[in-house]
């Protein structure tokens, strides 16, 4: 015992939870490669189709649902889960995390966020999907579509952080608040993508279920590293 503190309880209650976040990342992981074995043999056209349609009046191609000014919203919410916007925050934290002594947090951080970056533009390379045509795009876009990068790397983030300020928090229901909100930020994302017509349905399905699986991943590192040193944090 150290400092009041139980090492060999610490260390249970670690390994119980990298338990936890293993059979997730299982799941999440086994998503991801049903949906990309689906966009491989060519099997979500029909599915990707018609929800993107369902998206449309029947009184032309262009005309997305809703009031004109929900395209404009649909944006705003997009940008939260573009690169630049994500490598600030990302930035901003891992500096707030050095100026309070956390390096080891600050660098599972940097290393979780840029190494998802590259994960999702090899993924990207590898599927070579084009963007759907079915209409005129909401937003500017250049690089190909399956995963979509915007609910990849927005997961990946947004769930981190999360995770990251629930260990801080001092009471159960405002952990959960916290990940509700991250949660709830990484979905309207991918939505707006499908909304605007950037991205097939499967595409920002898949970026969910592979920015969840990459920041597990990372978590477990993160927690036999606890394990191994004894750390709280």
């Amino acid at each position: 015992m150290i400092g009041g503190i139980n090492l060999n309880s610490l260390r249970n209650r670690l390994k119980t939870r990298i338990l936890v976040v293993a059979a997730s990342l299982a799941f999440t992981l086994w998503v991801f490669i049903e949906v990309a074995e689906e966009v491989w043999e060519g099997e979500a056209g029909v599915f990707d189709r018609s929800i993107l349609l369902s998206l449309h009046t029947s009184s032309g191609p262009d005309n997305v649902l809703g009031p004109i000014w929900l395209q404009a919203v649909a944006r705003d919410v997009s940008a939260l889960g573009s690169i630049t916007v994500l490598g600030i925050i990302v930035a901003v934290v891992t500096l707030f995390l050095l100026l309070t002594g956390r390096r080891m947090i600050a660098m599972f951080l940097l290393l979780a966020s840029t190494s998802g970056g590259l994960a999702t533009f090899l993924l990207k390379a590898v599927f070579n999907r084009p963007r759907p045509e079915l209409f005129q795009h909401g937003d500017y876009v250049i690089s190909a579509s399956f995963p979509s990068g915007h609910a990849m790397i927005a997961a990946l983030v947004y769930l981190t952080l999360g995770a990251l300020m629930a260990q801080v928090m001092p009471i159960r229901k405002l952990k959960v608040y916290v990940m509700t909100v991250m949660l709830a930020l990484t979905v309207i994302i991918g939505a707006s993508r499908v909304y605007l017509g950037v991205h097939w349905p499967t595409d920002v399905l898949a970026g969910w279920f592979a920015g969840a699986s990459w920041a597990l991943g990372w978590w477990i590192i993160a927690e036999f590293y606890k394990v191994k040193s004894g750390s709280r944090v």
